[in-house]
């Protein structure tokens, strides 16, 4: 069953999709012209996350599977196909353009931005950045060349810096600034 709670501001539509299938998601998407992570974003994403058929526990101790894909379903000893590897991200990745999209409501920022804010966010997860000083700059100067410093903090998979998110960090950061 889908539950969509449309809100109408003299700025903006929001949408806030509960429960709602690809599909639905991707239609309301494109019907109120909300952004969506271009191919190249994708491709970055994918190369950061990899695919992995078989469950595993990522270096912040979360069982995953797939492009990053976590949560209850994900178990040890889970096995799935590269099919459902794809559907999942791309019912994760819906998630997250919508989230994305909500929380720069009414702020210009361009494709690379956006792009690079879905792939963060993806990473480190909604809450952590609707709640992110990042977003905050974002919302006050999305040319702010402090963001890029924003970026870079969030380093840590379980108190430990980790190389692979720096990597990533500097590639967002880069992808957000071009």
């Amino acid at each position: 069953m889908t539950y969509i709670l449309l809100t109408v501001s003299s700025l903006s539509i929001s949408i806030y999709g509960l429960f709602c299938t690809t599909t639905g998601r991707g239609l309301l998407q494109k019907t109120l012209g909300m952004m969506k992570l271009s191919k190249n974003g994708l491709t970055l994403l994918k190369q950061f996350e990899g695919c992995k058929l078989t469950a595993y526990k990522c270096s912040a101790g979360v069982w995953t599977i797939g492009y990053g894909h976590t949560g209850s379903d994900v178990t040890q000893g889970l096995t799935i196909s590269q099919s459902k590897a794809d559907e999942l991200l791309q019912d994760d990745v819906s998630k997250f353009e919508v989230g994305v999209s909500q929380a720069t409501t009414g702020v210009p920022i361009n494709q690379n931005q956006y792009d690079a804010l879905v792939i963060f966010a993806f990473n480190v997860g909604l809450g952590a950045f609707r709640s992110s000083t990042l977003l905050k700059k974002v919302k006050e100067n999305p040319k702010d060349s402090t963001i890029a410093n924003e970026f870079l903090k969030w380093k840590f998979a379980g108190g430990v810096v980790i190389q692979g998110l720096i990597n990533r960090r500097t590639a967002e950061s880069q992808l957000y600034f071009t």
